[in-house]
């Protein structure tokens, strides 16, 4: 199969390949984590975690009880949200507005309990993420396939090992010994949580804050990276396959306006147009508002004029 060092989409049309999973999109390099590749340790512990996560949630209908669908439920929300967009995306991978350290690290370690890795993997991976977008040394790009961007490359840590494995693009957050330290004792918060859930709420609680919630968490975001590289719309001019997509956004709080977000990556509000409703944006305009959000970084006019696929200006 053909591999190509560059893909540049900016102002060229769809092209007419892939099938029907992959509609208009060119799989240059298919990945596959189950076929001939070397399985290092941390892949097998990770296909045992989600494995384990996914088992877990074929209890649910049996342990079904409203307080713990309602604490899952919850539990979704501040993940998601608050975890992910709000912070792990928003605020340490972009940069896209400051809060005190103290609610900082709060929201921070709220993405901690999303089990998607310590926020110095996480906002490494997504920064190299923007800087190879959609290109080989893009990690979950559905260049490599559909269900590879999807998951497959969390099961292929080789992708990583080979491309960035020194993450040297998180210096400010190394800096600080809160990150340092969940780094280095990332499992035992999750662990410990785990054990709390399951000794305050026994096996259901089990099953849908620990099973349920997460498993809904975990492929509402890796949708973002191949559902939202895959099917939607383009409004914007960027380099890469990123599409708006309305009803990912209702699932992720904002995440699926995502070419949105690939025009304008430092913006904290994604849902730009009046009706793209962004609820992560409500959040941080909430903050700004009562003095705790400052620093809040928008696109200009000047700039969404050159980015607008109307425009003529180069």
């Amino acid at each position: 199969m053909k591999i190509v060092e560059k893909c540049d989409f900016e102002d060229k049309p769809e092209p007419e390949h892939g099938n029907l999973c992959m509609p208009n999109v060119l799989v240059i390099e298919r990945r596959n984590p189950f076929r001939g590749g070397a399985w290092r340790s941390l892949d097998i512990i990770m296909s045992l975690w989600f494995l384990a996560i996914h088992v877990l949630t074929l209890f649910a209908p049996f342990m079904f009880t409203w307080g713990a669908f309602w604490t899952s439920f919850v539990g979704y929300v501040l993940s998601t949200m608050f975890g992910i967009t709000i912070s792990y995306h928003r605020n340490l991978a972009h940069r896209s507005f400051k809060l005190p350290k103290w609610l900082e690290y709060i929201f921070a370690y709220i993405g901690v309990q999303t089990v998607q890795g310590h926020p110095i993997y996480w906002v490494s991976i997504h920064r190299y993420h923007h800087q190879y977008v959609d290109k080989i040394k893009d990690a979950h790009s559905p260049i490599h396939g559909l269900w590879f961007s999807h998951m497959g490359w969390l099961l292929d840590n080789s992708i990583i090992m080979e491309n960035y494995k020194e993450r040297s693009n998180v210096e400010d957050l190394k800096s600080q010994a809160f990150y340092r330290f969940i780094e280095r004792t990332y499992v035992w918060h999750v662990l410990g949580f785990a054990a709390i859930v399951y000794a305050l709420g026994g096996f259901p609680y089990l099953v849908w804050v620990m099973g349920v919630r997460l498993a809904c968490t975990y492929h509402v975001i890796f949708m973002v990276n191949s559902v939202c590289h895959t099917w939607g719309k383009r409004s914007w001019k960027t380099t890469d396959r990123s599409k708006n997509n309305w009803w990912m956004a209702i699932l992720s709080f904002g995440e699926g306006w995502h070419n949105n977000h690939h025009a304008f990556e430092s913006s904290a509000r994604f849902g730009l147009e009046w009706w793209q409703f962004d609820f992560g944006w409500c959040v941080i305009r909430f903050l700004e508002c009562v003095g705790l959000a400052t620093n809040i970084k928008l696109p200009t006019e000047a700039h969404m004029l050159k980015k607008s696929l109307t425009s003529t200006n180069e």
